[in-house]
């Protein structure tokens, strides 16, 4: 059974973490994720959830507790956003290398400078070569079943790898939906046994050095082993959304979503909650007369690649709408990474990166349908165009 209540993105993600039963959540708050970690101490305090809360000076400090914790064989959490997930890179990078897995939320926000503390996703973007899995979210149900999904992904042992469940700051995380908060039964038989999925490497009785100075043929051999499990997980992550469908009526097409896709000439590519307005001008345009239709990226790493080029094989045009820069290409890191996937498909669309919301800046129906038009003035003239910004005069 399940109920039925109205939250935050931000208290949605406390209470599925709760649900995980984590032996230890330790944690620094930062706008827009603080009220993640209040709401789960308040479960400790008021004996609701038997976890370790511990209340640190940084989230440098926050990933080094829970990185302890986690060697010791404890299922771990933790939040951040933006500039807290900067301060803690050194042990962020430590904890996915080390292959103890945990899962962290993330309220997506906008890096300074210039200063602001609005919704963006350069902080998820600017970290996403650091080794962790990262799913991002379109509705705040989504990010109840992405963190319970994702201990069942991190902990499976063909991965082994740390979940990054991202969702915008300020729109999923402070506006409230309607949501269905699994029982706590029914999330136990979903997840794996913590005392046989979180074995300890850290014991009194036989004492060790983790982590020693290692030499370059072993770490690249650990290297090889990283990336050849982020593979796999491409896999599994599509086993456990099916297995989860089944158990709680509830899917998200694993790697991606396809929306309305089938017959589209022009294809709006979208990440996290942008997704809901793209839809709905995906709709307005088919009663125009377009033949318009949506990819949803859900997972940027392990990036998807094999299923994006074969959903956009035979599209006309498309474009990827990216809610943060890749400054080395002067375009949005989704595009950059959806052509990539193109690269060896022989695909030459019209395509371009269109780049929108930052800073907390509202991506409105108008804009997207925009977008749409252009494609559709467009499809039959192959290439990449110059980026289009979501810029109000």
């Amino acid at each position: 059974m399940s109920k039925q209540v109205v939250l935050t993105g931000n208290y949605a993600a406390a209470e599925a973490a709760a649900l995980c039963r984590p032996d230890v959540i330790a944690a620094y708050p930062i706008t827009p994720q603080s009220s993640v970690v209040e709401r789960l101490a308040g479960k400790v305090y008021n004996g609701e959830l038997d976890a370790e809360m511990i209340q640190v000076e940084c989230e440098h400090s926050a990933m080094s507790a829970v990185q302890g914790a986690a060697a010791g064989g404890g299922r771990v959490f933790t939040a951040t956003s933006a500039q807290g997930l900067a301060l803690m890179y050194e042990p962020y990078f430590r904890m996915s290398t080390l292959r103890l897995p945990m899962v962290m939320a993330l309220a997506t926000r906008e890096m300074t400078s210039p200063e602001t503390v609005w919704s963006g996703q350069q902080d998820a973007m600017s970290v996403r070569e650091a080794g962790w899995i990262q799913v991002f979210c379109e509705s705040t149900q989504e990010i109840v079943d992405m963190i319970i999904q994702g201990y069942r992904l991190a902990e499976d042992s063909r991965v082994r790898i740390h979940v990054n469940v991202c969702y915008d700051g300020f729109y999923s995380s402070h506006l409230t939906e309607g949501v269905l908060i699994p029982d706590q039964a029914a999330v136990d038989a979903f997840l794996p046994d913590p005392a046989q999925s979180m074995k300890a490497v850290l014991d009194p009785d036989h004492p060790l050095s983790l982590d020693p100075l290692t030499a370059g043929p072993l770490l690249m051999k650990y290297r090889k082993n990283h990336l050849e499990a982020m593979e796999q997980a491409l896999t599994v992550l599509e086993e456990i959304d099916a297995e989860f469908g089944k158990q709680f009526g509830r899917s998200y097409g694993g790697g991606i979503e396809k929306y309305r896709l089938d017959d589209a000439d022009v294809v709006l590519v979208t990440i996290a909650g942008m997704s809901g307005t793209a839809k709905d001008a995906v709709d307005i345009a088919r009663d125009r007369g377009i033949k318009a239709g949506l990819i949803r990226i859900r997972f940027t790493r392990p990036f998807p690649a094999a299923r994006i080029a074969d959903a956009l094989a035979g599209k006309k045009a498309f474009s990827v709408i990216d809610r943060s820069c890749c400054f080395g290409w002067s375009q949005g890191p989704m595009h950059m990474e959806v052509k990539a996937a193109l690269a060896d498909q022989g695909i030459h669309a019209c395509h371009f990166s269109t780049i929108g919301g930052l800073g907390g800046a509202d991506i409105s129906l108008d804009e997207i349908l925009g977008v749409i038009d252009i494609l559709e003035k467009g499809k039959n003239q192959p290439g990449e165009r110059p980026v289009h910004w979501l810029l109000k005069d």
